[in-house]
């Protein structure tokens, strides 16, 4: 397993904590509501392990997903068997995303989008988004500020601890520390996250996850939709459409026309 992707506890605590339908902020009514109309195919880029793909499809879209980490695909996977779902999940970069089909809409929920590391990439991947919407095609997602308390005295200590009780009686805890930041100019943050599971009180798994958040100002990030090409782009705070944007601990949510 890559030192920087997401994998099996990491995972794990991912499925307990981020439930299938389990809305952050309204963000999953948001998304239903803005595609509800759709008649034509739909993706959900980083679609993880299906908290909103889910509930798309049990509305009656259809919802293709594409996600670079081969564990939270077979999670997806397994909980869409579970509720008799049928559709397209497919492992990929989306730096060099090539998929059979065009979309009506493209949506990136959760703020995912800021776990492209690089901003050369993350323009990369815009440009591959671009090219897989149909004309007149939707790009909707969602932006966060994180918060930025990795301070000079706190850089490289372990920190930030919590424990999740899995239902068959094991336990997970986690422990966070940052060791890379530039907060103002390239905004970006990289911490280490360390995972044990316990069974017991013996210790029988442990995982270390490199983990990469970089972030945008609003204008900054509504400017480089439109260098893409995109047209027409909105955005608006907390998943309410004409709300302005005020605050740093807000959600943003962008949408932009192909």
């Amino acid at each position: 397993m890559s030192f920087s992707e997401y994998g099996e506890l990491c995972t794990e605590v991912y499925d307990l904590t981020k439930k299938v339908g389990q809305s952050f902020s309204g963000d999953v009514e948001y998304y239903q509501e803005k595609l509800k109309d759709c008649k034509g195919r739909i993706l959900e880029a980083m679609v993880g392990s299906g908290r909103v793909i889910i509930p798309l499809l049990e509305s009656g879209l259809i919802v293709d997903g594409v996600d670079y980490s081969q564990i939270m695909l077979a999670s997806c996977r397994r909980r869409c068997d579970e509720r008799g779902l049928t559709t397209n999940l497919y492992e990929a970069d989306l730096q060099e995303l090539s998929l059979p089909n065009l979309y009506e809409a493209i949506i990136i929920p959760g703020g995912s989008f800021l776990l492209i590391e690089q901003r050369e990439e993350s323009l990369r991947v815009l440009h591959r988004l671009y090219d897989h919407l149909e004309p007149g095609g939707q790009l909707i997602l969602d932006l966060f500020l994180p918060d930025n308390n990795c301070n000079s005295s706190e850089m490289g200590r372990w920190g930030g601890s919590a424990t999740y009780h899995l239902p068959n009686g094991d336990i997970i805890t986690m422990e966070g520390k940052c060791v890379e930041a530039d907060l103002f100019y390239n905004q970006y943050r990289i911490s280490y996250l360390k995972y044990e599971k316990w069974r017991g009180g013996e210790l029988i798994q442990t995982e270390l996850q490199r983990f990469a958040l970089r972030w945008y100002g609003i204008e900054e990030f509504k400017f480089i939709l439109e260098s893409i090409g995109f047209s027409n782009v909105s955005v608006c705070a907390d998943f309410e459409d004409g709300k302005k944007p005020t605050r740093g601990d807000q959600k943003f949510v962008y949408q932009a026309t192909k």
